[in-house]
C-alpha cells in the first residue's frame, strides 16, 4: 500500500457544553483534566440569548485538543463506554468523526465523584493522509487534490481496523 495514503489521526477534541459560567464549569474543568490528564480551555458563548441567560463573550463550556497516543487512548476509552457502536451518519463528508457519551461515569474506570456530578461530552475526531500540511503551510500553501482526500467509507474501515468498531443503524440505550 501507498504510504501516502495511510490515515492517521491528526487530533481528538472532547468538549464538554455546561451552558453556563461559575461552579458547574469549574467542577467540569477538573473533570475533564482529570480524564484525559491534559489542562483544558474555556470556551465562550458567541452571541447573547436571553432565554438561556447567556451574555456574549461568557464562558459556558470547556475542551480539550488530545494528539498522538493520549488522542488514542481517550477514543478507545470512550468507545468502550458506548460499546464500540457507532452510526454511519456520525461521520462527515471530509471523513472526519464526531459522537457523544450521555454520562462520563459510562466509561470503564471513570468513578462517580459527589464533588463533580455528571456530565455528558463530545469527541470529534479528525482525521488526515500524509501531506496534508500543503494546506496549512504558509508559503506556497495548495489545496488537497480530491483523490487525495479521505472518504468516510476509509474512515469508517480505519475504525473497524484499529478500534474495533461496530455500525448499527439505531443505538439502543440501556440504562
Amino acid at each position: 500500500m501507498n504510504p501516502m495514503d495511510q490515515i492517521k489521526i491528526s487530533k481528538a477534541t472532547v468538549n464538554i457544553g455546561v451552558g453556563e459560567s461559575g461552579e458547574k464549569l469549574t467542577r467540569a474543568l477538573t473533570l475533564l483534566e482529570n480524564f484525559t490528564e491534559q489542562k483544558p480551555v474555556k470556551t465562550f458563548s458567541k452571541v447573547t440569548n436571553p432565554e438561556f441567560g447567556i451574555r456574549k463573550r461568557q464562558p459556558i463550556a470547556c475542551k480539550v485538543t488530545l494528539r498522538g497516543e493520549k488522542a488514542d487512548r481517550v477514543i478507545k476509552m470512550v468507545l468502550d463506554g458506548i460499546n464500540n457502536k457507532i452510526k454511519p451518519t456520525q461521520f462527515d463528508a471530509q471523513g472526519n468523526l464526531s459522537f457523544g457519551i450521555r454520562e462520563h461515569i459510562d466509561i470503564p474506570g471513570m468513578r462517580y465523584n459527589p464533588d463533580i456530578g455528571i456530565f455528558g461530552m463530545n469527541i470529534s475526531v479528525t482525521f488526515e493522509k500524509p501531506g496534508y500540511r500543503i494546506a496549512k503551510r504558509k508559503i506556497q500553501n495548495k489545496k488537497i487534490p480530491q483523490k487525495h482526500k479521505i472518504t468516510p467509507e476509509q474512515t469508517m474501515k480505519f475504525m473497524e481496523d484499529n478500534f474495533n468498531v461496530n455500525y448499527v443503524d439505531e443505538i439502543i440505550e440501556t440504562y
